[in-house]
Parts: C-alpha cells; structure tokens; sequence
C-alpha cells in the first residue's frame, strides 16, 4: 500500500516487511523507543481506513455498509528480542500478500 510508506515516514518509522492473511494483516517496523505503539497503531489504523474506503470503497461497502470503522479495535504487538528482523521478516514474508 502506496500510504503506507508516507505514514511511516510521517511517524518516524520504518517498515520492513507488511504481508498477511485474508482477515489480518502482519507489520514489521522499526521506531524510535520514544514512540507510544498505542498511538502508531491508532494513527495506522485511522489513516489506512480513511485512503482504503476512499480507494476501495465500492467493494467495502458490500461488507461494511454504515458501519463506522473498518478495523476492530484489537491488535497485537510483540518486540523481538531474541529474534533477528531477517527470521521476523522471513516469517512474514511466507504469509499470504493481502490485495493491494
């Protein structure tokens, strides 16, 4: 996603793989440790959901017509410490690349 870039770079990060499956998505990224994730992730969230429903919204409507978000409100993030970013980004590399 063309955004995505842009938004990483608004928020002082970098991302280093992004693939996943039909209902979820994997992010790889690095930041700043002054950075709050909670807010990266709301920030992704919000700005992903805006150019999404403006790029694709006839086909999201057919699913979520009149609903106000598009993501639920969970997440999941883990630091990787321990792992090297080649073994993460291996791992989510071999997910299934969402469209787009």
């Amino acid at each position: 996603m063309k955004y995505l870039q842009v938004w990483s770079e608004q928020q002082d990060c970098r991302v280093v793989s992004f693939d996943g499956e039909q209902d979820h998505v994997h992010l790889l990224f690095q930041y700043h440790p002054d950075i709050h994730l909670s807010k990266l992730v709301n920030s992704l969230k919000s700005v992903s959901s805006r150019k999404m429903r403006v790029e694709f919204g006839s086909e999201l409507s057919k699913t979520y017509y009149k609903k106000p978000v598009l993501w639920n409100s969970s997440y999941f993030i883990a630091s990787c410490g321990g792992v090297t970013i080649s073994v993460l980004k291996k791992y989510i590399d071999s997910q299934a690349t969402p469209d787009g």
